[in-house]
């Protein structure tokens, strides 16, 4: 198998147009290259694009991670002064913070702290002792922006300066779950003790109909960590929302439901149904349904529904013990029309 290719983060994009800037004013003429030593120590060497004066611009090269900024333009523009810090304004298309909870303050630029070092750094090693006003953005970052999480984070206007290493490794799972963390202590920041997990934009839908004053977080497949996340941010109680396909799994023990990771729905369906009493043909009926949304109806036709409360009884235990008993767990099972059919209260 072919290794995935590496790119280089905003954050190293920026660190380079500023570096480019600072070098122009200083020799009189834009570079066509720079090279940039990463936090992790290898060269970026990308090329330079001048846009205006003293604006330089480099195209993202994401490598081989589907990341949404691939390509685009992102630009930096020095503004020299004597002395002082260097200080940070967003540019177009580059977000603004307004939530707490974040790396940056309230108020600040969407710069990350490495990236900000990195800019800093690059400035000093050309006009050693002097402060700049460096202005940062990504072309059409307003509207990319959109597709992200940065509006549920509080990050308005555009997107943001990202990277510790400076280096972009083609890991979605992990970039996945680096935002399920942040979005939880952006929530945690602003005060929030109970929080709503669920699978997919459809449960957070039908979430802010049935709670609609309980905050709410996507978390893909992975409940395991964000359960982890939640009591690590000290999160009192969190309901485990949504449909059969993915709860079913969690209340056989799953905490990573992603089909990869194994099946299993139908399994715990059967064997709370037989702890109920279900005949053998509801049992054959479910382990031959391809959905479980097929075998909702026949279950409640047969006089079987508790199963589904029994079930979100045996999800709300197995995520206790995940976090050994950290915060309180309550379950809500959803039909396909996203209509409660079980649930389970932690008391």
């Amino acid at each position: 198998m072919t290794a995935l290719r590496e790119g280089f983060t905003t954050g190293s994009c920026a660190a380079a147009c500023a570096l480019a800037s600072c070098l122009w004013q200083r020799d009189g003429v834009c570079p066509g290259q720079v090279e940039l030593t990463l936090p992790e120590g290898r060269a970026y060497m990308p090329e330079i694009h001048p846009l205006s004066l003293y604006r330089c611009a480099v195209y993202k090269d994401s490598g081989d991670d589907p990341d949404i900024t691939k390509d685009s333009e992102v630009w930096a523009q020095v503004q020299l002064l004597p002395d002082g810090p260097v200080r940070f304004i967003a540019g177009e298309g580059v977000g603004t913070v307004t939530l707490p909870g974040l790396k940056v303050p309230v108020g600040e630029p969407a710069i990350n702290p490495v990236p900000r070092r990195m800019i800093a750094e690059a400035v000093g090693g050309v006009f050693p002792g002097r402060g700049a006003i460096v202005t940062v953005g990504i072309t059409g970052g307003r509207e990319l922006a959109q597709r992200t999480f940065n509006p549920r984070l509080g990050i308005v206007g555009g997107l943001s300066i990202l990277g510790t290493t400076g280096v972009v490794r083609p890991m979605s799972e992990e970039a996945l779950t680096d935002t399920i963390r942040l979005e939880l202590a952006v929530r945690k920041a602003n005060g929030a003790a109970a929080i709503a997990l669920v699978f997919g934009s459809q449960g957070e839908e039908a979430l802010r109909k049935l709670k609609p004053h309980l905050p709410c977080v996507q978390i893909s497949n992975f409940v395991g960590f964000a359960l982890d996340a939640a009591a690590e941010l000290a999160f009192d109680r969190v309901l485990l929302a949504g449909q059969p396909g993915k709860l079913c799994k969690v209340a056989g023990g799953s905490m990573q439901t992603h089909s990869r990771y194994g099946d299993g729905r139908k399994e715990p369906v059967c064997a709370h149904l037989a702890l109920l009493g279900a005949p053998m043909e509801l049992l054959r009926a479910v382990m031959d349904s391809p959905t479980l949304d097929g075998v909702i109806t026949p279950i409640g036709q047969a006089g079987y529904s508790a199963v589904w409360n029994s079930l979100c009884a045996a999800a709300s235990r197995y995520c206790k013990a995940r976090v050994r008993n950290r915060l309180r767990v309550d379950t809500l099972l959803l039909d396909a029309g996203v209509q409660p059919i079980g649930g389970y209260k932690d008391e």
